[in-house]
């Protein structure tokens, strides 16, 4: 009885033994982590990249209307503006009245188009009454030729003035009408109801520019000029839209630096789409150029993940094998963060809902 009760008594202690040992077993299993299928359709992959270390030169600036797309109207008669149609930063359309002029000098083109229509019609019934004089025998062949000859003439004149009155947009009552030779934004306006003057006036009526596309004119201190070159990449930001940024690149620097302020202007060519700059907004701009040659691992900056005073990614394998790796950061411009060590190029680290794994994978 006394061996077999210490049978029993080993017994249990082995089974107790190896209860134990996969209880152990079994919370080592449950430690891996996979992704869900719900989050990993979240999440963003962006994979590391070598790239040349870039640096920003930040500026100030203004918008300003794409001069190569103005269009300055002129009065090319003199007058009385009887009726103004737009006012400054109106949109028009090719085509449409921007003014209605009276003028002497429209009433006296007018006069020479109906001179020259009644010319017409007197050449054409003499040439008609020629032919027949000339099938009865009581007018020669040179009679009828000369007819004819004074008929061209007379068309060639009437020719003449309508396309002189199209030109100067005359229309009944001594009127002349102004229209928008291009379709754009009235970005000047030097006239005004009922004013008086004279065709040699040095400043035009309405100026109008397409605003698809604007400059930004940024001013550059002389200790930056060296840094800066055409093709460069911008990034602009103006007060009305404080979480946008507009892109867009150098397109040309001046050689002249201005007297009194004693900066450089460099030119900027950006999109405008939605007409959302307008001229003379003040802008703030950040010019990205090269730092050197030197290369480093680069990922989008929002990959990056602060925590404990360390800066961590999250490097993607598959969804059951992502590793939390410290890094160390070398610089962040813009959009784009350098790494200086912990990454290579190649890999790839999650850039969107990467806190949610980073706090999944390290609870």
């Amino acid at each position: 009885m006394k061996s077999m009760f210490i049978y029993l008594l080993g017994a249990i202690l082995l089974l107790q033994g190896a209860s134990c040992r996969e209880s152990e077993a079994t919370p080592a299993a449950n430690n891996t982590f996979c992704l869900t299928d719900t989050l990993a359709k979240k999440i963003q992959l962006a994979t590391v990249i070598s790239d040349t270390v870039k640096n920003e030169i930040a500026l100030s600036g203004k918008i300003s209307a794409n001069e190569d797309k103005w269009i300055k109207v002129f009065p090319v008669v003199g007058g009385i503006v009887e009726s103004l149609k737009v006012q400054l930063g109106d949109y028009v359309t090719k085509g449409q009245v921007l003014a209605v002029i009276r003028s002497s000098e429209i009433a006296d083109y007018q006069g020479q188009l109906s001179y020259a229509e009644s010319n017409v019609k007197m050449a054409e019934k003499t040439l008609a009454s020629n032919k027949d004089m000339f099938t009865a025998g009581l007018a020669t062949e040179k009679d009828v030729v000369a007819a004819e000859t004074e008929l061209e003439k007379a068309k060639a004149d009437l020719k003449r003035v309508r396309e002189t009155n199209a030109i100067y947009g005359a229309r009944g009552n001594a009127l002349q009408t102004i229209t928008a030779p291009v379709s754009g934004f009235v970005v000047e306006k030097n006239v005004t109801d009922q004013m008086q003057y004279r065709v040699d006036g040095a400043q035009p009526f309405f100026t109008i520019s397409n605003l698809d596309e604007v400059w930004v004119m940024a001013n550059v201190f002389e200790s930056d000029i060296p840094k800066i070159q055409t093709g460069y990449d911008a990034n602009v930001s103006v007060i009305a839209y404080k979480d946008k940024v507009f892109t867009g690149k150098v397109d040309r620097i001046f050689s002249m630096l201005d007297p009194q302020s004693r900066v450089m202007k460099v030119r900027i060519r950006i999109p405008n789409k939605d007409y959302l700059l307008k001229p003379e907004m003040f802008a703030q701009i950040n010019i990205e150029y090269n730092e050197g040659k030197e290369q480093l691992p680069s990922i989008p900056a929002q990959a990056v993940i602060f925590d404990k005073n360390k800066n961590y990614v999250m490097v993607y394998k598959d969804k059951c094998n992502i590793e939390t790796r410290e890094v160390e950061l070398y610089k962040t411009i813009g959009n784009t963060t350098y790494i200086k060590s912990g990454l290579q190029a190649g890999e790839k680290v999650i850039a969107q809902y990467q806190l949610l794994v980073y706090d999944a994978l390290n609870d």
